[in-house]
């Protein structure tokens, strides 16, 4: 495919589908319209999904289990060590304390080797989690390029692109911070919990079932919590991407809006959107801190019972709870502590998981979009086409009920050199769209050579295909990279040659760097008539079999145009070119124009034959140079 970039869409300005106006352009002007709440998707299938992409990386995730696990362990083992080291401590018959020195030693040394392990682990755990963190994230980051590359264009006509680029940046970001956070916190969690029941078991089950009284009513809250909470940060990624959109257009469009005048709609409109992310934000992090609290509450009050009926079971024995000592009244507040502390950590991340699950929705939500359809399985060769296209009984919608074009017939030859003319939003470029496939068809048949389009695979489709818009796209890369964009495996001769041959050659070589100059972006540090001629030499490298030029001369003066008409001229020599104009006097050469009325060809024939006749072409040209004699 030639990327010189998409050609416009020639339609009067379409609705957009109600799935797709929070991300499109909104009413308003450049900034767009506010985004709405939505209803929170589904979080059970996200998090599986982003569990499948850490699962990825098995050694690591194998590696970190096992160096928590060993921490874990080391941490249990201290409230017991601690346990044991204060039961060393005995008070004889006649109310003297006695201390075994050489058991507390022990248990103070195995203490100290015991942190030191546990240290050293949890260095080693923070840098396996980083890098985790970085693996999945790299995999995701990499499967949405990848799959933006593959989106149809509707959906980058649908969406706004600020808000695709904020999924990218954003959006991945979040989820790579949560993972880096919380990803050894939920492991460790997981077998905290499991080993403190386990050792609050051990010294004595009704303790044990004491603990867990608090559990029912930590599941309660922190379920009704987080159910009430999510919306908020699903709402406040949403409210980044619109304005990540609106940033990205006022830059865009900035001399358009100074132009006009409306730096202030625009810093209405940025501020509007940048107070309800601050009302969002805020709403999100108030009830994202109210769990913390809720579940430290809690953590107390588990605390205070241990610590109530450890002390009444002490003082009056009971056979349920024999040998009741205080160091394991000790060990067991410590382990209730450890029982509650992950469910206070869980609850104090929490909204930076939440905020990576809304991202990763957002992720999921592009990769869940269906990929641009290419079901062409002949294996022609670009070599083997020549250029002769038919339209039949073409009909198309960008959308339902607005018809652009209703049964359109048209029949290119070979080599011919085909001018389409008509109004504003007659459907000149949509038949270039349908033509490279960027839109299907809803009804008829378009052939190459006899061939469907459908039946050819979309690449040598779109290779034998060369675009030459009147926006040109250039990018932030040198002359060379941007000619060679047509061929890449082309030569420096060859690509010399193509700039030549386009006239490029002559204000190439007169810049400081020549060929190796960058350009800025979009290329702005060149003339709109220069861009035009690199476009064409990055055309004329390409060597296409079709030729298309979209208005491309309408922004340029006069004497700029002459050159870039002499290098089209001979661009299209021997080559089949749809030309595309407003400007009826560039294409009075033309062999055949056709004007095209109400989605269908109204008249063709060359400009003598039209002029004569009298109808459409004949209006338009007369409008035309009447205009400009008066």
């Amino acid at each position: 495919m030639n990327n010189q970039g998409m050609p416009k869409r020639d339609a009067a300005p379409q609705k957009m589908p109600p799935m797709h106006r929070p991300g499109g352009p909104g009413p308003g002007g450049p900034m767009g319209a506010r985004v709405h709440k939505e209803k929170p998707k589904n979080l059970r299938k996200t998090l599986g999904r982003l569990l499948r992409y850490i699962g990825k990386s098995k050694l690591l995730v194998i590696a970190l289990i096992a160096i928590m696990a060993v921490v874990t362990l080391t941490d249990l083992a201290g409230p017991a060590l601690q346990g044991a080291a204060i039961n060393t401590i005995t008070v004889g018959e006649d109310g003297r304390l006695s201390v075994d020195f050489s058991a507390m030693t022990g248990y103070l040394s195995a203490m100290g080797v015991l942190f030191l392990i546990s240290a050293v682990l949890g260095f080693l755990q923070g840098l396996l989690a980083a890098k985790l963190s970085q693996n999945t994230v790299y995999m995701m980051r990499n499967d949405l390029f990848k799959k933006i590359s593959h989106l149809p264009i509707k959906y980058t006509d649908t969406h706004r692109h600020g808000d695709i680029m904020s999924r990218m940046t954003n959006d991945v970001e979040n989820v790579s911070n949560a993972v880096a956070q919380s990803i050894a916190s939920l492991i460790s969690s997981v077998l905290t919990l499991i080993g403190a029941f386990t050792m609050m078991v051990y010294y004595s089950w009704v303790m044990a079932l004491i603990a867990c009284l608090t559990i029912p009513l930590t599941i309660t809250i922190s379920a009704n919590l987080a159910k009430f909470m999510r919306k908020y940060f699903v709402q406040r990624q949403k409210l980044i991407g619109a304005l990540n959109g609106e940033v990205e257009e006022m830059v865009t469009s900035y001399k358009t809006v100074v132009a006009y005048g409306k730096e202030q709609k625009a810093i209405d409109e940025f501020t509007a959107t940048s107070a309800e992310l601050k009302k969002s934000s805020i709403l999100a992090r108030v009830w994202g801190s109210i769990m913390g609290p809720c579940m430290n509450f809690l953590g107390n009050l588990q605390y205070v019972l241990i610590a109530a009926f450890g002390g009444f079971f002490i003082l009056n024995p009971n056979p349920l709870v024999p040998n009741l000592r205080l160091g394991n009244v000790h060990s067991m507040l410590q382990y209730s502590k450890k029982f509650t502390r992950p469910v206070n950590e869980i609850a104090n991340q929490y909204a930076s998981i939440l905020t990576a699950l809304a991202g990763a929705e957002r992720i999921f939500d592009i990769m869940d979009s269906a990929d641009e359809i290419d079901e062409g399985t002949d294996e022609v060769r670009i070599s083997e086409i020549d250029g002769n296209i038919r339209f039949e009984g073409i009909h198309f919608a960008y959308e339902q009920d607005e018809p652009v074009l209703g049964g359109l017939d048209l029949w290119i030859k070979k080599g011919q050199k085909l001018a389409i003319v008509g109004a504003t939003g007659s459907g000149k470029t949509t038949i270039v769209n349908l033509l490279t496939r960027f839109y299907e068809i809803d009804a008829g048949l378009i052939t190459i050579d006899g061939k469907n389009i459908t039946e050819i695979p979309k690449e040598t489709l779109r290779k034998s295909i060369a675009i030459v818009l009147q926006d040109t796209v250039l990018f932030s890369d040198t002359i060379r990279a941007n000619i060679k964009y047509g061929r890449l495996d082309a030569t420096d001769e060859e690509m010399r040659a193509a700039a030549k041959f386009a006239r490029a050659d002559e204000f190439i070589e007169r810049l400081p760097d020549g060929y190796d100059t960058v350009l800025s972006e979009a290329g702005s540090n060149l003339s709109q008539g220069q861009r035009q001629l690199l476009s064409i030499a990055r055309a004329v490298l390409a060597d296409p079999k079709i030729l298309i030029l979209d208005e491309a001369t309408s922004s340029v003066d006069t004497r700029t145009e002459m050159d870039i008409q002499q290098a089209m001229v001979a661009l299209m020599q021997n080559r089949t070119s749809l030309i595309i104009a407003h400007r009826l006097s560039t294409i009075r050469d033309a062999d055949k124009i056709v004007v095209i009325k109400d989605g269908r060809v109204a008249e063709a024939g060359n400009h003598e034959e039209l002029l004569a006749a009298g109808g459409e072409y004949a209006k338009l040209y007369q409008n035309q140079f009447a205009g400009i004699a008066t």
